[in-house]
């Protein structure tokens, strides 16, 4: 398995990613997009690179604040979370220039690319796609549904599938309401999967760590389900 530090630009910051191949497997192939929770590029969104690389993908675990800068605290980061959904431009920016910077790779067959991501790294991969990018496949886990353009659904090609816990207290019954209306009304090829009893960060087994499990808490079962939903998901957008 190979690993390389890339660095790219997208909406004024210097990106710093983490690249992830398995150099063995011979030709160009399907490319991912591994975007992080808002805290931003930490083990747990590179170990989800290096995984999809094990299936055979080159994924490439992207930068969400620039310099490949992590915000531990929560109450540092929600600000710059709440400042970023109100400005798709900015977010598609920071995901678009992850793109360039992947479909750039000899690698990868630019003709088949997903973008997943988790929590805030969701909400990039969602609008990434409602700014009409060329991606076969968008997975969010535990991502935000709201945004402040829902008419530019029109413009995914992508089939979607988001993977949301239906005790999160972060995304309530009424965003997912207007996230599958958004779905409808833009002509989307769309999954949503709600997960009983699961609450924010599911799929992260640190999630414990910031001793608020009400909020925040890893679910081995919805981590799994969630997994190979994707997988099987790739399995049809790529084929």
């Amino acid at each position: 398995m190979k690993s390389e530090t890339v660095t790219y630009s997208a909406d004024g910051l210097n990106m710093v990613g983490e690249l992830h191949w398995d150099e063995s497997r011979a030709g160009p192939r399907p490319g991912v997009l591994v975007f992080p929770e808002a805290f931003g590029l930490t083990g747990h969104a590179k170990s989800r690179a290096r995984r999809l690389a094990e299936h055979g993908y080159v994924a490439l675990a992207c930068d969400l604040h620039g310099d490949g800068r992590v915000i531990p605290d929560l109450a540092d980061v929600m600000p710059i979370v709440m400042k970023l959904r109100d400005e798709p431009a900015r977010i598609r920016a920071r995901a678009g220039g992850a793109l360039s910077a992947l479909v750039a790779r000899p690698q990868v067959d630019a003709r088949r690319v997903a973008a997943i991501g988790f929590c805030l790294g969701g909400t990039l991969s969602l609008e990434l796609a409602r700014g009409g990018a060329d991606l076969a496949a968008v997975v969010g886990f535990h991502s935000g549904l709201g945004t402040a353009a829902p008419a530019d659904a029109k413009n995914i090609k992508a089939k979607v599938l988001v993977c949301i816990g239906a005790d999160d207290p972060g995304i309530p019954p009424e965003q997912r309401a207007a996230f599958e209306q958004e779905m409808r009304a833009g002509g989307v090829d769309w999954r949503l999967h709600v997960y009983g009893g699961v609450v924010h960060s599911f799929t992260n087994p640190d999630a414990g760590a910031l001793g608020r499990p009400e909020f925040a808490r890893y679910d081995a079962s919805a981590d799994k389900r969630s997994w190979a939903e994707m997988l099987a998901l790739f399995d049809e957008a790529f084929a």
